[in-house]
């Protein structure tokens, strides 16, 4: 099988570069899941759509518009990539069997996901009852299965909340959350709205788990505070953990694509291209985690860049790398390239460990500075910090790395 782009993934990024792509383009999408959608499928709440769509809607919804407006292309579900057998040559397998699928250009959209516990190293007993908020709302929306009645949610940023609503949704009361940080990771507003008795979603800062109690089910957590040290125990039969993001990575392992190692995602420059001519990665793949109308909107943006591989323009050399100080982890894209586009939506995307509320960007080159920025929004954990790429708009793009610094 031969075609002119070929999507793995058919989440938001995935369906919407589909959808720019396949009004003159033989265009196939790869999705896993018997349905696409992408985790919107089974976030029942809403808040989707904002940026892209420019309405409010529903996960559920979200994923439908989407499915429908990418309509032209062939999307296939039940349908895992399990490697390479080229340089743009896919391993399939489906209900039909294992094939082999060529396509001129291929797009990664394949997201990324929440670390489990046992990535968390997170000690205790092996009871039933412990989720991710993907696997929680799998179970809830999806299967319309039933959870406990008390649970314990380790996490306070954007997702975690919607691990809240979900849990409210099953008859779970959360009991509460818990932050490493000196303060919730999420909006101020998500916050004020968890502590009403609606939600009754109580945040302890500055905590950590370490241990889930019970077997074969879970009855409590034990809970320690960083700064002190003091523990105690919170009873419960629920412990979502969200957050602590991870890009599904294991396609771009396998082909022996360049891996940034801020985000563990794909290197990736300004047009999203990736190591590998014709390879290119969009969404949370890239950026672990942003929202789902941010990841569609790469989808909208690496459509221009894939239509001129495919019209035989090239990149211009090898570019420079861009990186960052602490307290930022990693940023997004990495690269800048002669005559490259400015980064979609004209963002650089970047991740702190640590709050600064009124935070100055730097970037500098060779030690010189060129260019700062005060901005409006604060850097804060749990959400991705939104750097205007004007701030490079200086920067020689065949002079060396540029660093960047936020204080």
């Amino acid at each position: 099988m031969t075609y002119d782009v070929a999507v793995v993934g058919g989440g938001p990024a995935g369906l919407t570069a589909a959808t720019a792509l396949a009004d003159d383009l033989n265009v196939v999408v790869l999705e896993r899941e018997s349905v696409a959608g992408g985790i919107p499928r089974h976030s029942d709440h809403p808040g989707y759509g904002i940026r892209d769509l420019r309405r409010f809607l529903s996960g559920p919804e979200y994923a439908r518009r989407l499915v429908d407006q990418a309509a032209r292309a062939e999307i296939r579900t039940d349908t895992m990539v399990t490697g390479w057998a080229g340089e743009r040559t896919l391993e399939i397998t489906s209900p039909r069997g294992r094939e082999q699928l060529t396509a001129r250009a291929v797009v990664l959209a394949t997201g990324a996901r929440e670390r489990p516990r046992p990535a968390r190293l997170i000690p205790g007993d092996r009871g039933a009852g412990v989720y991710t908020t993907g696997h929680l709302q799998n179970v809830v929306h999806l299967k319309h299965g039933t959870v406990g009645r008390r649970a314990v949610v380790v996490g306070a940023e954007l997702v975690s909340y919607s691990a809240v609503l979900t849990l409210k949704h099953a008859g779970c009361a959360t009991v509460l959350m818990t932050s490493e940080h000196a303060r919730p990771e999420s909006y101020a507003v998500f916050n004020a709205a968890g502590r009403t008795p609606a939600l009754g979603a109580r945040v302890a800062t500055r905590t950590r788990v370490t241990a889930i109690l019970g077997s074969p089910t879970v009855r409590a957590v034990e809970i320690e505070n960083i700064d002190t040290g003091a523990r105690r125990t919170v009873d419960c039969d629920t412990v979502v953990l969200t957050g602590d993001w991870i890009p599904d990575h294991e396609l771009v392992r396998a082909g022996g694509l360049a891996l940034d190692p801020g985000t563990l995602g794909p290197t990736v420059d300004t047009a999203l291209r990736t190591s590998r001519p014709g390879v290119f990665a969009i969404g949370n793949l890239c950026h672990p985690v942003d929202t789902a109308d941010i990841a569609a909107l790469d989808g909208r943006h690496v459509a221009r860049q894939v239509r001129d591989h495919l019209d035989g323009r090239r990149s211009a050399g090898d570019g420079i790398r861009i990186e960052v100080a602490a307290p930022l982890r990693w940023v997004s894209p990495t690269l800048l390239r002669p005559g490259d586009p400015a980064p979609s939506r004209d963002r650089l995307l970047a991740w702190t460990d640590q709050l600064v509320r009124f935070p100055t960007v730097t970037a500098r080159q060779r030690g010189v500075e060129i260019g700062r920025r005060r901005l409006p929004w604060p850097a804060a954990p749990g959400r991705v910090f939104r750097i205007p790429s004007s701030l490079l708009d200086r920067a020689d793009r065949h002079g060396g790395q540029v660093v960047i610094e936020v204080r």
